[in-house]
């Protein structure tokens, strides 16, 4: 189906500003450990990849085993920062964000979908909070797949949506996002208000604000 367009979007950054989660799970995580908790920048640096990955470049001198703990501590902590009822909002929509996936939503040619760092179970959870479950056609989660930048995620998606690579648009706010775009033969869209700077993006092109996406999409893929 050559006409259908995908629109694929990263999570943490892009659609959902979940930096004072991330931030109050790496110090609960951290202070569980014996290692030292990098500065926020660092933090915000690993944003989008997989926790393994991350921890790794957050902590190159812990050992696997380390490591792991250090996973498993940020996983409890998060569930912990939610509530007992998992329903505490830490992390809001940005603004747009909601206005921008309804009008791409009500074009007939056009899918969505989602690439994140999280798995299935944070997804789901920020999927439920925000009213977005069963907007996406294909949602790509840590769990399945190697860690971004690798195209995996984006492959799977193009495959479960049956849409050609040169109809495909990755959006997303970090050199990861944009690598695995790449990498995956397809067009990437960055944005300005993320967790990387701007100008390392390096994207086909950049949006400052959401109602500029459906446009951005369009120049890229045709309407």
């Amino acid at each position: 189906m050559p006409d259908l367009r995908l629109v694929i979007f990263d999570v943490d950054g892009t659609l959902v500003d979940s930096q004072a989660e991330i931030m109050a799970a790496m110090t609960l995580a951290f202070g569980a450990s014996q290692f030292t908790m990098p500065d926020r920048k660092a933090v915000l640096s690993i944003v989008g990849l997989s926790l393994n990955e991350a921890f790794a470049k957050l902590c190159p001198e812990a050992s696997e085993t380390a490591r792991a703990h250090l996973v498993q501590a940020y996983k409890d902590a998060f569930n912990e920062l939610r509530g007992p009822d998992g329903k505490a909002e830490l992390s809001p929509l940005f603004p747009g964000a909601l206005d921008a996936l309804d009008v791409l939503r009500a074009q007939d040619h056009t899918l969505l979908a989602v690439a994140t760092g999280k798995s299935r179970r944070g997804l789901d959870k920020m999927l439920e909070r925000h009213g977005l479950t069963g907007v996406f056609h294909s949602e790509q989660v840590a769990d399945h797949h190697p860690s971004k930048p690798h195209p995996s995620m984006i492959l799977a998606a193009l495959n479960e949506t049956g849409v050609a690579q040169q109809k495909a648009v990755m959006l997303g706010d970090t050199t990861y996002d944009m690598d695995m775009a790449r990498a995956a033969g397809i067009k990437k869209i960055g944005v300005t208000w993320g967790y990387h700077a701007a100008e390392m993006l390096n994207p086909d092109a950049m949006i400052k604000e959401f109602a500029a996406l459906s446009g951005a999409v369009d120049q890229l893929l045709g309407s």
